[in-house]
């Protein structure tokens, strides 16, 4: 599997891809990147009631070097970019920011498959049936984390 290598503007979450600004979701940058399309799959693996909670999932994204930031939060997007997002653990569509308790920190990974084609699967998917659709289609795979603290 070819590696892609997969970047943010950022090592620590600025307040704007927050809860305590705007939400927006972060620009992910790609270096390496031959597929036919991107699927992104966010975690905060060690949030406490769970073993990884997944605050973002979002797929048929174009092979481009840059996903721009604030993607809006419904399931099919046109603009900045075209894709497909599902539901997260949080129940919502589209990127929800990190939001530790005060006094404790948070990382995010952002789990970054290029995939040999668009994937069939409908908006508001969940976690489980993304990775169902992806199997058989990953062609590359890169990742990268930030951390939030309050």
């Amino acid at each position: 599997m070819e590696r892609l290598i997969v970047s943010l503007d950022f090592l620590e979450f600025p307040p704007m891809h927050t809860c305590d600004g705007e939400n927006i979701s972060p620009r992910l940058i790609f270096k390496g990147l031959n597929a036919a399309s991107v699927a992104v799959m966010t975690f905060n693996p060690f949030e406490k009631s769970c073993c990884s909670y997944t605050p973002w999932i979002i797929w048929n994204l174009p092979p481009v070097p840059l996903i721009p930031a604030g993607i809006p939060r419904q399931g099919i997007v046109t603009e900045p970019i075209a894709a497909v997002q599902g539901i997260t653990d949080h129940g919502d569509i589209g990127y929800t920011g990190p939001c530790p308790p005060y006094g404790h920190m948070i990382r995010y990974q952002f789990k970054v498959y290029g995939l040999d084609r668009m994937l069939d699967l409908r908006s508001g998917s969940d976690k489980h049936e993304l990775v169902s659709a992806m199997k058989g289609h990953v062609v590359q795979f890169g990742e990268t984390v930030a951390i939030c603290s309050r």
